[in-house]
C-alpha cells in the first residue's frame, strides 16, 4: 500500500489534517485504532471557549471542519465576554456528543482520496533521517511520502483511579504500547503528561429546583463564516449551575491520601493541567476559597442513545479518588444528593514529544516529512489538537508540493501563538490557549478571523472561489461603508440634538460626520440607524464600527506587531554555533541549542533568552557570517 500522507489517530487533530491533505488533492490513509471513536469527546461536551472559540473560526476561516460540524451539532451556544470589549469575546457552544462525531465521520467518508484503515501503529519507516511510512501492529509495512502523528493520549495511556492504575485508553481501548518507544529510539524526547474527567451523571437523578439556570443566548450564532443558524433559539438545551460547599471540601481533604496524585499512586510521573485542574487540586491550592462553580452539562440531546443521551457531565469536578470517595463527593453537591453515577471520573497518563523538537510547520527536525500535532505536542482540548492537526496538513501538503511551509505570525492567529509557545517555550504541563498568552488580542478577534485567515485557506486550497469571493465582497463593503459613513453629516437640528440627548451624548453645534459621531463610546451602529438608514448588512456594519471605535488601540498594537515581525524576518543561519559566540550567557546558550530558533524574534521569546543575548547573537552574525540581516 503506497500513500501520499498517512495521519495516524482519528481525533479532532487527525480529523482536520487528513480532510486537508485528501482535499488538497493527495492519496491520503487516517488510521485509527477503532473508527467508532472518530472525532470522539471523550472529556468535556463542547467546543469554543474563552480564547479557544476564536481557534475554531480561524480553522473555519483556513477551511477546516470543526466549526461546521460544531455548528450542526451545537446544543446550545452563547458568546462569552459580551459585555466586555471585542478582543475577549469568543463562542462557546455545547456539543452533541453523538451528533458531533456523525457529522465529522461524514465529511470523512464523502472526502476524496481518503482511505480510513482501523489498526495501531507500532513503529514508523526511517532512511536516512526521512519517513517511509509506517509499521502495523501486525507487522504490515505502508508507505508514505509524509506521516502526521496525531496519537492523542493513548500513547501508553494508563488510567488512574485512587491506588489503581490499568494500561487502557479513555473508554478502556488499548493503548499504544511501542510507538513511544520507538520515537525515543529514534532521538525524541518523550515526557510524561496527565488530565483528567469528571464523572457523569443521570439526567433525572438531578433536583434542578435547587440549581441555577444557565441558557443560550437568544441571538443567533455560528461558528462558521459559511453556515446560516440551523437552530431554534428556543429549542437550546440549558445547562445548569452548582456550587461545592464545606462538606464537599471536608470529604476532599479527609480522602486526600487516596486521590492517585496526592498518595494513591507513588510512580505518578505525569504532570497535570495548570488551568484545569482537578477538583482536589482546586481544594490544596485555593484554600481560602468558600466554593468552586460547577456546570452540570448534558452530553446529547439524543435521549434514547445508550452511551451519552441520559447524562450529566458535572463541568469543574475532575478527580482521581477511588469510586466510593466520588459518591460521597457528589453527593454532598446541593441538587445532587440522590444523583446516580453513570460514568466514574478518573485520570489519564500518557507519553509526549517535547514540542522544541519542532519545527514552526510542526514538521519534526529530526525526520524530515514526519509532522506531529494535538495532545503528541503537549497540549490539551479538542480546539488546540483540531488547529494543529490542519497546519500539519496543510504544511505536509506544501511540502510534497515543494512550496515553504504556511506559518501564521503571533499577530495572525491564536493558531501562531499557540504553535510559537509550543515550539519555542516547550511546556511543563499540557499546553491551554488563553486570551492572555496573546500579546496581540485585539488583532486576533472572533469577528475578523475571516478578513486574517481566508486568503491562506483559499491559497492552500481549502477555500473554493465563492467563498473567496463572498469575503472580498465583505472587504469592498467595509470600504464602501467607511466612505458612507465619511460622507454623510448629521446637523444640529432640534431634533437631531433631542435623540443626542435621550442616549445621554454631547448635543451638536457644528455638523458632525457619521464616521465621527461613531467614535463616541455611547453611540452604536444600531443607535445610528435610529437616525439615519445604513444600507449594509450586519456583518460588514460590525466590522466597521470595531474598527472605528478602537482604531487608536489597534493602530498602536499593529505598531508593536510590526517591529516584531521586524525580529521575525531577521532570520539565524542552521549552522549557527552558538558556543562560539563570547560572553552569551550559558543557559541561553542551553536553550538556544536545544530550540534552534530560525529567527531573532523566536529567540527572544525563549524563556532565558534577553535582549544582550539577541545583541550579542546580531553582532556575531554581522561579523562571522557579514550577515545584515535580511
Amino acid at each position: 500500500m503506497n500513500y501520499d500522507v498517512i495521519v495516524v489517530g482519528g481525533g479532532h487533530a487527525g480529523c482536520e489534517a487528513c480532510l486537508a491533505t485528501s482535499k488538497i488533492g493527495h492519496k491520503t490513509l487516517l488510521i485509527t485504532g477503532n473508527i467508532k471513536n472518530i472525532a470522539d469527546m471523550p472529556c468535556n461536551p463542547s467546543i469554543g471557549g474563552s480564547a479557544k472559540g476564536i481557534v475554531v473560526r480561524e480553522i473555519d476561516a483556513l477551511g477546516g471542519m470543526m466549526g461546521k460540524c460544531a455548528d450542526e451539532g451545537q446544543i446550545q451556544i452563547k458568546m462569552l465576554n459580551s459585555a466586555k470589549g471585542p478582543a475577549v469575546q469568543a463562542l462557546r457552544a455545547q456539543a452533541d456528543k453523538v451528533t458531533y462525531p456523525q457529522k465529522m465521520y461524514e465529511k470523512l467518508k464523502n472526502s476524496p482520496n481518503l482511505d480510513i484503515k482501523e489498526s495501531l501503529v507500532e513503529d514508523l519507516i526511517v532512511e536516512n533521517n526521512e519517513i517511509k511510512g509506517v509499521i502495523l501492529e501486525d507487522g504490515t509495512k505502508v508507505s508514505s511520502k509524509a506521516v502526521i502523528l496525531t496519537t492523542g493520549t493513548y500513547l501508553k495511556a494508563d488510567i488512574l483511579v485512587g491506588s489503581t492504575r490499568t494500561r487502557q485508553g479513555p473508554h478502556g481501548e488499548r493503548p499504544s504500547m511501542h510507538l513511544s518507544d520507538n520515537l525515543e529510539k529514534l532521538g525524541f524526547k518523550i515526557v510524561r503528561l496527565k488530565t483528567g474527567t469528571p464523572p457523569r451523571v443521570e439526567k433525572n437523578s438531578i433536583n434542578y429546583e435547587k440549581t441555577k439556570l444557565e441558557l443560550g443566548d437568544d441571538v443567533f450564532h455560528t461558528f462558521s463564516f459559511d453556515d446560516k443558524p440551523n437552530y431554534k433559539i428556543e429549542d437550546q438545551i440549558p445547562c445548569h449551575l452548582v456550587y461545592t460547599n464545606e462538606n464537599t471540601h471536608k470529604i476532599i481533604r479527609d480522602n486526600l491520601s487516596k486521590a492517585s496524585m496526592y498518595g494513591g499512586l507513588d510512580d505518578i510521573k505525569g504532570v497535570g493541567p495548570r488551568y484545569c485542574p482537578s477538583i482536589e487540586d482546586k481544594i490544596v491550592r485555593f484554600a481560602d476559597k468558600e466554593r468552586h462553580q460547577l456546570f452540570l452539562e448534558p452530553e446529547s440531546k439524543i435521549s434514547n442513545d445508550e452511551t451519552y443521551g441520559n447524562t450529566i457531565y458535572i463541568q469543574g469536578f475532575s478527580t482521581s479518588m477511588p469510586h466510593d470517595i466520588q459518591e460521597k463527593m457528589v453527593h454532598s453537591l446541593v441538587g445532587l444528593e440522590n444523583a446516580k453515577i453513570l460514568k466514574y471520573a478518573y485520570a489519564i497518563e500518557y507519553d509526549a514529544i517535547y514540542p522544541t523538537q519542532l519545527k514552526q510547520s510542526l514538521e519534526t527536525k529530526l525526520i524530515s516529512g514526519l509532522f506531529t500535532a494535538g495532545q503528541i505536542n503537549g497540549t490539551s482540548g479538542y480546539e488546540e489538537a483540531a488547529c494543529q492537526g490542519l497546519i500539519a496538513g496543510i504544511n505536509a501538503s506544501l511540502k510534497l508540493k515543494g512550496k515553504d511551509p504556511l506559518i501564521l505570525g503571533r499577530d495572525e492567529a491564536y493558531i501562531g501563538v499557540l504553535i510559537d509557545d509550543l515550539v519555542t517555550k516547550g511546556v511543563r504541563d499540557p499546553y491551554r490557549l488563553l486570551t492572555s498568552r496573546a500579546e496581540y488580542r485585539l488583532l486576533l478577534r472572533h469577528d475578523n478571523a475571516d478578513l486574517r485567515l481566508r486568503k491562506y485557506g483559499y491559497e492552500v486550497g481549502l477555500i473554493n472561489e465563492e467563498q473567496y469571493k463572498k469575503l472580498n465582497t465583505k472587504i469592498d463593503n467595509m470600504v464602501k461603508l467607511k466612505e458612507y459613513l465619511k460622507n454623510n453629516k448629521l446637523t444640529p437640528t432640534v431634533k437631531t440634538n433631542e435623540f443626542l440627548k435621550s442616549i445621554g451624548s454631547t448635543i451638536l453645534k457644528d455638523g458632525i460626520t457619521l464616521y465621527d459621531l461613531l467614535r463616541r463610546p455611547e453611540v452604536t451602529m444600531d443607535i445610528l440607524e435610529q437616525v439615519i438608514e445604513i444600507p449594509f448588512d450586519n456583518e460588514v456594519k460590525e466590522q466597521v464600527e470595531i474598527s472605528i471605535k478602537y482604531e487608536g488601540y489597534i493602530v498602536k498594537a499593529r505598531k508593536e506587531a510590526d517591529k516584531m515581525k521586524d525580529l521575525d524576518n531577521k532570520s539565524i543561519p542552521e549552522d549557527i554555533d552558538y558556543n562560539k559566540i563570547h560572553n552569551l550567557a550559558s543557559e541561553a546558550k542551553q536553550k538556544l541549542n536545544e530550540v534552534r530558533p530560525t529567527s531573532l524574534g523566536q529567540a527572544l521569546r525563549i524563556s532565558g533568552v534577553n535582549p544582550t543575548d539577541i545583541s550579542l547573537i546580531m553582532i556575531y552574525l554581522k561579523k562571522e557570517y557579514h550577515y545584515d540581516h535580511k
